[in-house]
């Protein structure tokens, strides 16, 4: 065992295989994998061992597909077998909701180039005809599903990486993690200690211990999982003997199971409603290659469920039960990356689908640490999405959640409820139990979504059309526009930036010129490629303090960047406020006559201009309060401590009842910023994008410093961006995009040849590199001359101007184009006439947020 190496990674599954291998490609091979036991001894072992490329989030779907690409090299390179079976699989409806959701999903697949098809229950069932094809409605088939052998795809990464000199110690548990003062990590283990630069947790289902060793909880909770294997079935042998190939896997929404062919039987498993945790406090680490007790008991509904759907499955022997434990994080998602607050200690873990993303992961990660970059959009996987809220209950809560939704459908209205309220502001109980708010969770902060009539219509009607908040919001919106509305806006990141050396270190970081004292500005802010990594309202208040306002859930992911680029000298302090300060925001043509009546202050036009921000008591509490909204109307946002906030509001409430003031909520907001072309973090603005692509270059200031991405960002402005963010005016009918819908357009193969494919676009393939190769043209994205040309980030229906709207990417030579008849969306599987809006429709000139 080496005394010293660049990186240790801890854990011998699938995943730390992966990231080793990855590593030492990426041309680290001074890199060594210590392992407690043998490789696979975890969860890897007795996975049921499927992959897919389908996943909810595209950027996380494009990894997987890179991992599934991967495997033949893999075989190549090590000379192990992976046991590939490239069977294809379906997805089986059945109800017409659940076939509303396998329509999203294919037309998602459109613009990521998967050749998913939506086929008929028959069609399902001359692939699998076990199925009684009579439950269902309908199926989607994705030619890019399988199964393999997760020992032998384990070694053959390990080999792998052992051929590109990487080390790999068996039988040495970790048992303590220190650092030194210059960032060396000591790794201290039963055989010796290592000095490491760069330390990653692929634990596992220690992951938490591992995490533990260097202070850390992460969010990880491993879930007990049962999957069955039949004796040999004469119905499996007759399909194999006159059809040549292999039974297709299925998954069976309705009984929350996943099949497929395993030798001359199935194997079926389930991800069942009565789920049950395992070691939720703490993980031996004498568990081994060991087995849980089965219970099938825990299963029977599914099972039952199970038997209807495929009724020869009833009459099948079992010969084998398998219950182990393998991990999750809350939302299901991989925990990647560096972790916020430490030097050089970086995840692979709660990767719970390590045969279809470990693969993504390794390259994702191997990337990060060796280049700075992770070469993708992983927002889904960062570590840094989580909070000091998401503690241990709360990881067991929203974990168990999670597992038993496996297979349900989520609605574009949903809100999962297992563990909240976790944060709440003070005016809470006045939001839920006065105004009979439907709260929402962001980032553990309950947060009002819309306003029900009474308290017995606070509820969603969960919907992918338009559902029973439809009219409240239009009220919500229409009462803002033509008079006020007050809503909270504690779901805002807040940080203060202070010290002598406050101001250059944000014109280092951000794209524009920082404020005058008292004034404010918009600015993103890139990665050193010159992608968006963050957009935020930052305002002066000193010449040595700034406040600065970003988006909630990104609050981690900023402070990792802002510590990582703070000066060696003291001049700077960052401080994140999270909910020791809270908001409210006024809005609409009656604002300011509502503000009047709460302070002393002089709050004209001319006195407190448009994007101004001071000190001032507003009903006789101390605040600070900026002239913007989100809305893109005449506004104010009202900063104050969470002591002073229940009484602002009353005064807010009694100040604006002449003008016949209300409460608008989260949704409200969003459909006013579309009629204003407003982007949002996270859809619009993302690190796969530039700023000239995301029509935000008025906020981008080449000429002020050497900030970071400008050169990249030049070279944009010069070239000219690839794509442009674009608004649609959509022909709707009761169903609005959700987000991810592809943008079809009407050009011919003169045209398209013309048109540089957006980057990301198309058939996720890779090369040896691990770079992207672009989709050839063909496949589902033609139609005649119909193409698709981009996706849908966002939308929803705009109720001041009475039409659905939608924003997105298309190539920036399209973008111009505002003739009829020249788009169309693809909303729930039905192409929609779409219109490009040059334009905000509402207040194009911003005459009412300056007035």
């Amino acid at each position: 065992m080496k005394p010293h190496v660049r990186a240790v990674v801890i854990g011998g599954g699938v995943v730390g295989c992966s990231v080793l291998y990855h590593l030492a490609k990426a041309g680290w091979s001074d890199v060594m994998l210590i392992e407690r036991s043998e490789l696979t001894s975890g969860s890897s072992w007795h996975a049921a061992g499927g992959f897919h490329t389908l996943n909810g989030d595209p950027n996380v779907a494009k990894l997987q597909a890179y991992t599934v690409s991967l495997y033949d090299e893999l075989e190549e390179l090590s000379g192990q077998s992976c046991g590939l079976h490239l069977t294809g699989g379906v997805m089986m409806a059945d109800t017409p909701e659940r076939m509303d959701f396998l329509r999203q999903v294919h037309a998602k697949g459109r613009y990521l180039g998967m050749e998913t098809e939506l086929i008929t229950p028959s069609e399902a069932k001359a692939m699998f005809p076990l199925m009684d094809e009579s439950n269902f409605v309908g199926a989607l088939w994705d030619p890019v599903e399988g199964h393999l052998d997760p020992s032998g795809t384990t070694h053959a990464y390990a080999k792998a990486a052992r051929k590109l000199g990487a080390e790999i110690v068996l039988r040495n548990r970790v048992i303590e993690l220190t650092q030194e003062a210059d960032g060396t990590w000591n790794v201290v283990t039963e055989q010796g200690n290592v000095k490491a630069d760069h330390v990653v947790n692929a634990g596992g289902l220690w992951a938490r211990e591992v995490g533990r060793m260097a202070g850390l909880e992460l969010p990880v909770l491993a879930m007990e999982h049962m999957y069955l294997l039949t004796e040999e079935m004469p119905e499996v042998l007759e399909f194999n003997a006159s059809t040549g190939r292999e039974l297709i896997g299925v998954i069976d929404f309705k009984g929350e199971i996943y099949t497929r062919q395993e030798r001359s039987g199935i194997l079926l498993g389930t991800y069942e409603k009565a789920c049950k945790p395992w070691s939720p406090i703490e993980t031996p680490w004498s568990f081994g290659h060991e087995l849980l007790a089965p219970d099938l008991d825990r299963i029977a509904p599914s099972l039952e469920v199970g038997f209807r759907h495929f009724p020869a499955l009833e009459n099948a022997g079992i010969k084998q039960i398998i219950n182990g434990p393998f991990t999750f994080a809350p939302d299901g998602n991989p925990l990647v990356g560096p972790v916020p607050g430490l030097t050089n200690y970086w995840t692979a873990c709660g990767v719970m689908a390590g045969f279809s993303q470990g693969g993504g992961v390794g390259l994702a990660l191997s990337n990060w640490m060796v280049h700075g970059d992770p070469g993708a959009d992983i927002w889904g996987m960062d570590v840094a999405r989580y909070g000091e809220w998401a503690t241990l209950r709360y990881t067991n809560a929203k974990v168990r959640e999670n597992y038993s939704r496996r297979f349900s459908i989520r609605f574009p209205n949903e809100e999962l409820h297992a563990a909240r309220p976790q944060q709440t502001t003070p005016l809470y109980d006045v939001m839920v139990r006065d105004n009979h708010a439907v709260m929402g969770d962001s980032w553990g902060l309950e947060t009002p979504l819309w306003f029900a009539p009474s308290a017995a219509e606070a509820y969603d009607v969960l919907s992918f059309h338009r559902s029973n908040d439809f009219g409240p919001i239009g009220e919500e919106v229409r009462r803002t526009r033509d008079s006020v509305g007050v809503t909270e806006i504690s779901n805002f990141a807040k940080y203060e930036v202070t010290g002598q050396g406050a101001e250059t270190f944000l014109n280092h970081l951000m794209t524009n010129t920082m404020p005058r004292i008292g004034r404010i500005v918009l600015t993103p802010m890139l990665n050193n490629n010159g992608k968006l990594i963050g957009d935020f309202t930052i305002a002066k208040l000193s010449d040595t303090r700034f406040m600065v306002w970003g988006s909630i859930a990104a609050q981690k992911y900023h402070m990792r960047w802002f510590e990582q680029h703070l000066p060696n000298d003291d001049s700077v302090a960052i401080r994140r406020f999270g909910l020791n300060l809270v908001g409210l925001s006024i809005a609409g043509p009656n604002a300011r006559k509502v503000l009047e009546k709460l302070t002393d202050d002089d709050v004209s036009s001319a006195a407190f201009r448009f994007m101004d921000i001071r000190k001032m008591d507003v009903n006789a509490a101390p605040c600070v309060v900026g002239r913007i909204t989100y809305t893109g109307d005449l506004g104010y946002e009202i900063w104050m401590e969470p002591a002073y906030q229940r009484r602002i509001y009353d005064g807010i409430k009694r100040a604006g009842a002449e003008f016949g003031i209300v409460d608008f909520g989260m949704r409200a907001l969003l459909s006013m910023r579309l009629e204003k072309n407003f982007p949002t973090w996270f859809r619009e603005l993302r690190p796969i994008y530039g700023p000239y692509e995301a029509g935000i270059e008025r906020f981008v200031k080449l000429s002020k410093n050497d900030f970071i991405g400008r050169e990249a960002a030049a070279k944009e402005q010069a070239d000219g961006p690839k794509l442009m963010r674009t608004s649609f005016l959509v022909n709707a009918t009761d169903a609005d995009v959700m987000g991810d819908e592809p943008i079809w357009a009407k050009i011919g193969d003169t045209d398209y040849r013309t048109i540089e494919p957006p980057h990301g676009f198309g058939a996720p393939r890779f090369d040896s590199g691990g770079k992207e190769i672009a989709k050839p043209e063909g496949g589902t994205m033609r139609d005649g001359d119909w193409r698709v040309v981009g996706w849908v980030t966002s939308g929803g229906y705009a109720h001041t101007i009475g039409s659905s709207m939608a924003q997105g990417y298309i190539p920036s030579a399209l973008a111009i184009n505002a003739t009829e008849g020249m788009f169309e969306i693809e909303i729930l599987g039905i192409r929609r006439p779409a219109r490009i809006a040059l334009e905000p429709p509402f207040d194009p000139t911003g005459a009412k947020m300056r007035g």
